[in-house]
């Protein structure tokens, strides 16, 4: 696989407790996707937030990761749903950290080796395990 490389912007406007910023994919497929402290850490009120959009991005890769499989084994999946919940908490002495992601697969049958199998492939998974995250995946 090529290297790749993918950017976004972020514009905040104002402090940390009262201003706002607008997240916006160069490629264009989102833009100006709000977020502010108040509903990062509160209620989303229609705005985004930096676990969000991991969340996206963990539920994402691993959906790939396991249509991938099971194409490779000859089984390739008519439909996925996958749901990922980051889980951002306080740590002793760290302050706030990614502390987990919960991902739930739901869709055709997907066979344990294949999960696990994909798990292992997703970088994103991979990243969230190496920066000391727990990664659960269980079936809906």
């Amino acid at each position: 696989m090529p290297r790749i490389e993918r950017e976004a912007q972020v514009v905040w406007e104002g402090n940390v407790a009262r201003g706002s910023g607008r997240i916006t994919a160069s490629s264009g497929a989102f833009g100006d996707l709000p977020y502010t402290m108040a509903t990062r850490v509160g209620a989303p009120e229609g705005k985004t937030s930096p676990e969000e959009l991991l969340a996206a991005a963990h539920a994402g890769c691993l959906t790939m990761s396991i249509a991938s499989e099971l194409s490779q084994a000859g089984t390739p999946p008519a439909r996925l749903e996958v749901t990922a919940r980051i889980v951002m908490d306080e740590v002793a002495g760290d302050g706030h950290q990614i502390v987990a992601s919960h991902v739930t697969v739901a869709g055709d049958q997907v066979p344990d080796e294949i999960l696990e199998r994909a798990d292992a492939g997703c970088p994103f998974s991979t990243l969230l395990r190496k920066a000391g995250a727990a990664v659960t995946i269980t079936r809906a």
